[in-house]
């Protein structure tokens, strides 16, 4: 743990405000992921819409644990700490999501890119994740 992790730990923090701030992010990500595939900008969306659940997951893991979200990224590992229980198509997507975080960020040789209909199937079963979890919360 690290100086600024134990500081933030004895702070008086919100925890409704901190579910309010991730689950408005996530909404507007969403909303920038679907208007970015719209454009052609596939890889841009998709790894905006990883952004999206991630964002949602965090906003979970306030609810249920009560304190600040972890500084992770992995989809799969958030929903685990959050204490979710998803099915495994639930889980398939969001692990499958994950690769567009790390070809968000490292585009180069990772992840062969996706065509635009492989993008909006992906955007389809992401989206379904999505609202599932905006009604779990």
């Amino acid at each position: 743990m690290g100086k600024t992790d134990s500081i933030i730990r004895f702070i008086m923090v919100d925890i409704s405000e901190q579910i309010q701030y991730w689950r408005a992010g996530a909404e507007e990500d969403q909303e920038v992921a679907n208007h970015l595939l719209a454009s052609g900008k596939i890889r841009h969306g998709l790894f905006f819409a990883h952004l999206a659940m991630e964002k949602l997951l965090k906003a979970h893991f306030c609810q249920q644990r009560q304190e600040i979200a972890p500084r992770i990224h992995n989809l799969v590992r958030l929903s685990e700490m959050a204490g979710l229980e998803l099915d495994d198509k639930k889980l398939d997507t969001l692990a499958e999501m994950n690769e567009f975080n790390i070809e968000g960020r490292y585009p180069l040789g990772f992840v062969e890119p996706s065509t635009t209909e492989e993008a909006r199937e992906y955007m389809k079963r992401a989206d379904e994740v999505f609202q599932w979890l905006i009604r779990q919360l």
